[in-house]
């Protein structure tokens, strides 16, 4: 569990893990600190003085995703090892189940369909916007709830030590996106990632537009890095926010200088704005009052994404990236 600064969920993630309904004696739980200035450290430090479960804290001086994940994985003993998050809640039975299609042979990476939870109102927005099709596409473990599926990634997952053995260290320059690309690493040397029900965990999300802005700019700047790693990675619907940001500021540049432009830049907005709207309500279901919020939602995800993409594009055209990390002997 990679944390940084997280005294307000730590007691509900971590005593998550702890209420695992798998033997205690055959886990352990890593927690790579990202140099916490908050309490986060103390109260990890406490609840583990009286955990049945053995507790590790780490330090991750880098305070990103990948360094935790990689300074943790030094540690690790076990067979099968789950990364989770300081912001999510598992159910009881994450790690049984976990546990039961690894071994039982289905797949190398194994996750569920997160449940994102918004404690205000604007968070709750928030939540059904990054759960929405309109919102995010089709992320299969944000939209996709119902059946077992393979895919290309999932939220929290587990793996066999085997496969991590083989696919190695997790890339270090991705401050986000490290997820998508390292699962992507598995399914090149055959591996299979499978989304099932039965792997149940909530997420709680960002609770103000400005961090949902910074979280998907980062998301589509980052995943340019990935694409420049990875080409095959990438899927159509990661292409569209950005083609839509580029429409726009391209139409809206011509239209200083050739007035047949700016039809063409009200009509793109004009076509957003109501299916913008029209998501809106679908999403809200009854309770129109959500409505104006998700809108704004929705154009923030989307413009964030798209602008960050953008920049990526920009900053990484003449940079080339860093290969995967081989694994450490």
């Amino acid at each position: 569990m990679p944390v940084s600064n997280e005294s307000a969920f730590i007691e509900r993630s971590l005593g998550s893990l702890l209420a695992q309904n798998y033997p205690h004696g055959r886990m352990e739980i890593i927690i790579a600190d990202g140099m916490s200035t908050d309490n986060t450290r103390e109260m990890i430090a406490t609840i583990g003085a009286s955990a049945a479960i053995p507790i590790t804290i780490v330090d991750n001086p880098k305070r990103i995703a990948p360094t935790g994940l990689n300074e943790a994985l030094k540690y690790a003993s076990g067979e099968i090892i789950i990364r989770v998050d300081g912001h999510c809640e598992i159910a009881e039975d994450y790690v049984s189940n976990c546990v039961r299609l690894l071994t039982g042979g289905k797949a190398d990476g194994v996750g569920g369909p997160i449940e994102t939870i918004g404690e205000t109102g604007r968070a709750a927005a928030i939540a059904m916007a990054m759960s929405s099709k309109f919102g995010v596409g089709g992320s299969a473990f944000r939209t996709v709830d119902d059946r077992e599926i393979y895919t290309d990634t999932v939220a929290f997952p587990g793996y066999t030590k085997e496969i991590i053995e083989r696919a190695g260290r997790f890339n270090e320059e991705l401050v986000r996106n490290q997820d998508d690309e390292y699962n992507y690493r598995i399914r090149k040397l055959g591996g299979r990632i499978l989304l099932s029900p039965t792997i149940r965990s909530r997420y709680y999300s960002r609770g103000t537009y400005k961090s949902l802005w910074r979280q998907y700019f980062q998301y589509g700047y980052w995943k340019v890095r990935v694409m420049r790693l990875h080409a095959r990675q990438m899927s159509v619907r990661q292409f569209v926010p950005f083609l839509f940001v580029v429409s726009l500021i391209t139409t809206g540049v011509l239209s200083i200088f050739l007035p047949p432009a700016r039809w063409a830049f009200a009509a793109i907005l004009t076509a957003y704005v109501i299916a913008n709207l029209a998501a809106s309500v679908m999403t809200a279901r009854k309770d129109l009052s959500m409505v104006p919020s998700l809108s704004i939602c929705f154009a923030i995800l989307h413009f964030s994404y798209g602008l960050g993409f953008l920049t990526g594009l920009t900053a990484f055209i003449a940079n080339p990236p860093k290969r995967e990390l081989p694994a450490e002997s």
